[in-house]
């Protein structure tokens, strides 16, 4: 998930809050989530086209997709942690953030998007800008986030007939499009790269998905800060569509304003899927709940909600 800087409690933060006002502050990322419905209309729509494609590149996508995910394991993605396994699909995350001092945070979208697997072994992630309500806090201001983009590479990898294991790299960047300050960085405006290695084990039901990263921004480090992100996710699968699992979710804070502070989260979630919409299209949902481990933290009790349209 994408948060300011300044506000970041983990690589993932989110709050939680009862069901019925979570419902109620739906309707101010209503933007967002439009956009999200008009980008799985576009989801039916291209791999609609692209069965009928003739030839080239676009007529031997879903070869290459089918292809490219064949080699690798096929355990599902979890909550929050970012997969090494490469995917394609729409996403959308719900965030909601319980701040110390009383006041729920919504994070409408969580920096998710589309992701495509445009060639043998890359994905392409595209993350639109989340959208921040906090809830009259008067210390924040509502406003979009930035524009940030993703590659994986898969470097190594075997399904679960040939090792059952994945080793990824990623790439991700951040551009300054954030209002009031709701971007990836505070203090000078700046974007950020993410250079990250990403891992994976699986034994019969049983995998570990994990990632460690550096989030460095292009300028005014000492202001804005390096990030250290360390996730790890222990997953089960109980039953064909059903999988429960716990995330250790780390952020060290090197510069900027929380220079010297470690953030850990322990994040119980449950995922199901994926259900079968048309030939191609399914969905899988599922949420988590982020508890706070270490004794520097601004968020805690922190609710997702993630549902996702692999295709």
């Amino acid at each position: 998930m994408q948060f300011p800087y300044s506000q970041a409690p983990a690589t993932r933060s989110n709050g939680a809050t009862p069901l019925i006002p979570c419902l109620k502050h739906l309707y101010l990322g209503g933007n967002v989530i439009k956009t999200k419905l008009v980008l799985a209309a576009a989801v039916l729509f291209f791999s609609s086209t692209l069965a009928f494609a003739q030839d080239g590149f676009f007529s031997s996508w879903f070869n290459r997709v089918d292809k490219t995910q064949s080699e690798q394991p096929h355990w599902i993605t979890p909550v929050a942690t970012t997969t090494p396994r490469l995917e394609e699909e729409v996403r959308y995350d719900q965030d909601w953030l319980q701040h110390v001092d009383g006041y729920t945070w919504n994070n409408y979208d969580g920096a998710k998007g589309l992701e495509l697997i445009p060639w043998y072994k890359i994905e392409l992630i595209l993350q639109a800008p989340p959208y921040y309500n906090y809830s009259h806090d008067p210390s924040q201001t509502n406003g979009s986030g930035d524009l940030a983009f993703l590659v994986k590479y898969r470097i190594l990898s075997g399904n679960e007939q040939h090792g059952n294991y994945i080793l990824t790299a990623f790439l991700g960047w951040s551009i300054p499009t954030g209002t009031y300050s709701n971007g990836q960085v505070t203090g000078a405006n700046s974007a950020t790269i993410t250079p990250t290695l990403a891992y994976g084990k699986g034994y019969r039901n049983f995998d570990v998905q994990g990632t460690f990263g550096v989030q460095i921004p292009t300028s005014n480090e000492s202001a804005n800060g390096r990030n250290y992100l360390w996730n790890d996710t222990l997953q089960y699968r109980v039953a064909k569509k059903l999988s429960p699992e716990i995330e250790f979710n780390t952020t060290h804070y090197q510069d900027g304003e929380h220079a010297g502070k470690t953030l850990n989260y322990i994040t119980p979630g449950l995922l199901a899927g994926r259900f079968k919409l048309t030939k191609r299209v399914g969905m899988t949902i599922g949420g988590g709940f982020q508890i706070a481990t270490s004794q520097f933290y601004r968020n805690n009790h922190n609710g997702i909600f993630t549902v996702r349209f692999p295709f």
